[in-house]
């Protein structure tokens, strides 16, 4: 088997794998607090950061080495943040209304690059981010006599983890990915446990082997998102994440009856497409961000 089929079939199934995490996270945040189940999470996510740079060259002094340590702190807590959130609107607003608003990922990373990255998008780009915009309110579609206001969740959400990445490509001016993924592990496993524990909840066993599951499948995503990584180009994996957003929105309507409306799939389709156009383009114009390998609502 070749390198490049090699790191397609990691991407697949980390994307998939993320997927079930996903909706397990919806199943177990139906009944435990978002903050607990966060703070289990990243026990082990820690522990797998940890263990990986106690395993790389220079060990763990050099992978907790940062040119800018309060950039990767917070970019960390964000994320620790930003996980609850999805979370809790993985229970409240259902996964595939939250996926289908977290596919504008790309787009809020395109904004956000200009004034925090000094960065200049060409029309192009402003045109696709426009374009998914027209996506979003579809998605939303605020003029219906039934909306729902929860929808904002979900955006937070969205919001927040555009924020994360790029603060992830700015720490990458002077961290290496290695520094990056170590602290996003402990800094976040540091942050949610100051609260975490005081939403500590009697957990049934049937739903303590969910949590087991729910913290392997972290580990295991991101160990086959970074060998794709490794032997892929980023413009071939990132765009595969977007599978995520369609196995977790079948697993919304066939698993736990949600409903998918005519307006949502229009929407989410156009904001996919104006969402691979814009990394296709940072691709071409040598900007493509490094992976900050977590895939919105992980680790």
């Amino acid at each position: 088997m070749t390198p490049r089929s090699t790191g397609l079939i990691c991407a697949i199934a980390a994307v998939t794998i993320f997927s079930l995490q996903d909706g397990i996270s919806k199943h177990l945040g139906s009944a435990y607090p978002p903050i607990f189940i966060t703070m289990i999470r990243y026990w082990a996510f820690a522990a797998f950061a940890f263990a990986l740079a106690s395993r790389s060259s220079g060990g763990v002094k050099v992978a907790a080495k940062a040119g800018r340590p309060w950039l990767q702190i917070a970019r960390g807590a964000l994320l620790a943040v930003q996980i609850v959130i999805s979370i809790f609107s993985f229970s409240h607003v259902g996964l595939a209304a939250s996926h289908t608003m977290f596919a504008a990922t790309p787009l809020v990373v395109a904004c956000l690059s200009v004034p925090f990255l000094g960065e200049k998008v060409g029309w192009r780009r402003w045109t696709a981010i426009g374009v998914g915009f027209i996506g979003i309110l579809l998605i939303v579609n605020p003029l219906n006599a039934t909306f729902d206001a929860r929808i904002v969740i979900p955006m937070v959400a969205t919001l927040m983890f555009g924020l994360y990445s790029v603060m992830t490509r700015l720490a990458s001016r002077t961290d290496t990915s290695e520094t990056a993924f170590f602290y996003t592990g402990v800094v976040g496993a540091v942050t949610i446990t100051f609260v975490g524990p005081f939403y500590w909840t009697q957990v049934t066993p049937a739903d303590w082997l969910w949590m087991v599951v729910l913290c392997i499948t972290g580990m295991s995503g991101h160990y086959l998102l970074i060998r794709a990584f490794n032997l892929l180009d980023a413009v071939v994996v990132q765009p595969m994440t977007y599978i995520q957003s369609v196995l977790v929105c079948l697993i919304g309507v066939f698993v736990f009856g949600e409903v998918m409306t005519a307006n949502m799939i229009l929407g989410v389709a156009i904001v996919i497409g104006a969402g691979i156009f814009t990394i296709w383009r940072e691709a071409r114009l040598g900007r493509m961000s490094p992976p900050a390998i977590d895939p919105p609502g992980t680790p």
